[in-house]
């Protein structure tokens, strides 16, 4: 066995708004030039993403640093505050710093940054939010933290900020940076984690202009450096957040279409189908826009939130193929522009008919992009010759805080994938490891940290196979408590669609040995405002085992989930979190649809409950029609193998007894049928009980 997981915490330097009387290099600094508190003959080694800072001695060694990107450490360009950046779109910074070994005899680091003022600094409410560190590689862990930023930092300029962390010891004497010890695991081409040195932790959405390392003492001291400049005055954001332009009806409400320029667009009649035809609008170019009138979103200094678009488009068949979407949007009110993924463009399927689908933009600006004087949103572009025509738009501005409409969506009907709404894309999928079933879901990738161990488990009578977390069982070095599975085949459709509700169905072993035992659906990815994040439950909902000696169920269900996967792809939904060795056999998802013909509809409903006192069923009468014959075994063939319905009485479709639902059920019931086999087991012809643990949710043939 190797040493057990060391997660060591130091604390590091708070930063500070005191000023001492320092006189010309009293913060706070200009953001075009080095603080002037700099020792120009210290080591120093850092990264600027606009490359405009010089190194101002020998010492000092620019590009020395890398900011990785990947995985749950994803940045991206954006340009915000007059210059350009790199934005946390992940929840984690990860810096690289090749020559990592330079650090190996400081105790204590100092790491430079230029931050930007906005509420990504700061915690929830904009209260202050304390910056921890990562440092050192698996499976030995510090976590040095480097103080918090006040809330006036939160300026909409690019400020200065020094935080000094402590250098810990490994229980070797080596220092956590500049140094791998042997039990290293992973890449730690940088001397720390997933190929980094030093990893900023939890901080989604900040974005960095410059990142340096130093010897302590090289930048100046903390109070030397961290202090803001106010910020300007703006207009608090109003009460409002819907604007729209319904160009078939000639009505609109604060949103007009913009025409003029590389912006011109073409207004026609009779678009659309013959008994759907409309007055609508087309680019005649590239470029479509639209401008927000009497700033009745807001104020191009509003703090930038994410919009969501949402349009009425005819999906010409001449059009077939062609790609639309969101394009340009303003970050700031300086000229800051980014640009939305191209990847993530409406393509046309040529249906002819009206689509309505939305789109969630990140961080935008209300300065807009060609819209002055009114304010806006995203501009939409479109390939060469995609001149797609649109009947209706909406734009949504998604308030955050303490505004009196935070965590509304005026336009929660419109969603970016329209299909979830039919019933192109599958809503359950099941593992079934005793049962040999593989529905669109299978045991994940057993390895890293998240080993896996599939044996028999079970009460002396019901053996089943079954998998567990390896814990001590997996490679030393990891606590390996966790399990995972992956989404085979898309069952659920692609995972570019909006959040699931996911509900999760889980038959597990109740150890009378691991009474206390708790298990939960512990991390997973989810869309929100516009951006992809990690979402963690409460543990709370997690089930304890209490020793009963049978196979049990559990009930969980997550409201926003994103089939992205965490460690397992490339799609899967949770990762289990477990405390102890508990066995499962049988794991099933259902997806709960908004919209459509399945919209409400839970196939997993009442699993982990007992079903109603009195219930009674009949064997082999899988379809509940009352007569067992050869539709039943049709009905559950197509239900195993051709995504047919599910039973809602499973015990009535194990037609052989055998506490399985296979191939071998259709078969029984045909030979009994047709070639003088044997009849079901009981309860069979007459109606009879369930067991206290069936798979049953009701049986109206027999009341």
């Amino acid at each position: 066995m190797g040493p057990p997981l060391r997660v060591a915490a130091f604390l590091g330097f708070s930063l500070v708004l005191a000023r001492p009387p320092l006189g010309a290099q009293d913060p706070p600094h200009d953001p075009e030039d080095w603080p002037p508190t700099i020792d120009d003959a210290r080591v120093v080694h850092y990264v600027s993403t606009d490359l405009a800072f010089a190194p101002p001695g020998e010492t000092w060694i620019a590009s020395g640093l890398q900011v990785l990107t990947g995985g749950d450490q994803v940045t991206e360009p954006i340009m915000i505050g007059g210059h350009d950046g790199l934005k946390v779109v992940g929840n984690y910074l990860n810096v690289k710093d090749p020559d990592f070994a330079e650090w190996a005899d400081d105790d204590a680091i100092d790491i430079l940054v230029q931050v930007y003022g906005d509420e990504a600094l700061l915690g929830p409410g904009g209260a202050p939010r304390g910056f921890t560190f990562l440092t050192g590689t698996l499976p030995e862990l510090n976590f040095p933290t480097g103080g918090s930023i006040p809330p006036e930092c939160k300026n909409r300029k690019w400020n200065w900020f020094l935080f000094r962390i402590a250098n810990g010891l490994r229980a070797d004497g080596t220092h956590f940076v500049g140094s791998v010890p042997p039990n290293a695991q992973g890449d730690v081409s940088g001397g720390g984690v997933n190929g980094g040195t030093i990893r900023f932790e939890g901080v989604p959405g900040i974005k960095v202009r410059l990142v340096a390392f130093g010897e302590p003492g090289a930048f100046g001291e903390p109070e030397q450096i961290n202090a803001c400049s106010l910020a300007e005055e703006c207009p608090a954001e109003p009460e409002t957040n819907l604007v729209f332009v319904d160009v078939n009806a000639g009505t609109s409400d604060h949103l007009q279409v913009l025409d003029g320029g590389d912006q011109a667009v073409t207004f026609q009649d009779g678009v659309g189908p013959a008994g759907d035809a409309r007055r609508a609008v087309r680019p005649n170019g590239t470029y479509m826009n639209f401008g927000v009138t009497d700033l009745y979103l807001g104020e191009p200094c509003n703090d930038p939130r994410a919009v969501k678009i949402c349009l009425e488009l005819y999906d010409d068949p001449a059009l077939a193929g062609a790609r639309f979407g969101p394009e340009a949007y303003a970050t700031d009110d300086l000229g800051g522009i980014a640009i939305f993924p191209p990847a993530r463009w409406h393509v046309l399927e040529g249906t002819g008919a009206w689509v309505r689908r939305s789109w969630t933009v990140p961080g935008v600006s209300l300065a807009g992009v060609n819209t002055a004087p009114l304010t806006g949103g995203p501009r939409l572009a479109f390939e060469a010759g995609a001149l797609v025509f649109i009947s209706k738009v909406h734009l949504a501005v998604l308030r955050t805080g303490d505004h009196p409409l935070a965590g509304q969506d005026p336009l929660e009907d419109c969603f970016d994938d329209p299909k979830i709404c039919t019933e192109a894309y599958g809503n359950y999928a099941e593992l079934d490891l005793h049962a040999g079933i593989q529905d669109g879901l299978a045991p994940g990738t057993s390895g890293g940290d998240q080993e896996m161990i599939v044996e028999e488990a079970g009460p002396a009578d019901d053996r089943r196979l079954a998998v567990r977390p390896a814990f001590d069982d997996g490679t030393p070095g990891f606590s390996h408590q966790f399990l995972n599975f992956a989404l085979v085949g898309e069952p659920f459709g692609p995972s570019s669609q909006p959040n699931a509700r996911l509900a999760i169905c889980m038959t597990y072993y109740d150890d009378p040995a691991l009474v206390g035992v708790a298990f939960r659906p512990e991390v997973y990815q989810t869309e929100r405002a516009g951006e992809v994040t990690f979402a963690f439950t409460s543990p709370a909902i997690g089930v304890t085992l209490e020793g009963t000696d049978a196979w049990r169920e559990a009930y969980f269900e997550i409201p926003d989930m994103k089939f992205i996967g965490v460690n397992q792809g490339p799609q899967a939904a949770a990762r289990f979190l477990l405390t102890g060795k508990a066995f499962f056999t049988r794991v099933r998802y259902a997806v709960i649809r908004p919209c459509g013909p399945r919209s409400g509809i839970n196939l997993l409903e009442g699993c982990g409950a007992p079903p109603p006192e009195g219930t009674k069923f009949v064997r082999g009468d899988a379809n509940a029609d009352a007569t067992p014959n050869l539709s039943d075994a049709v009905f559950v063939l197509n239900f195993l193998f051709l995504g047919g319905a599910t039973p809602s009485c499973m015990e009535a479709a194990d037609t052989n007894g055998d506490g399985l639902r296979n191939i071998s059920d259709g078969i029984y019931l045909l030979s009994f049928l047709f070639l003088g086999g044997p009849a079901p087991p009981a309860p069979f012809p007459d109606c009879g009980d369930l067991g206290p643990e069936a798979d049953c949710t009701g049986f109206p043939p027999c009341g």
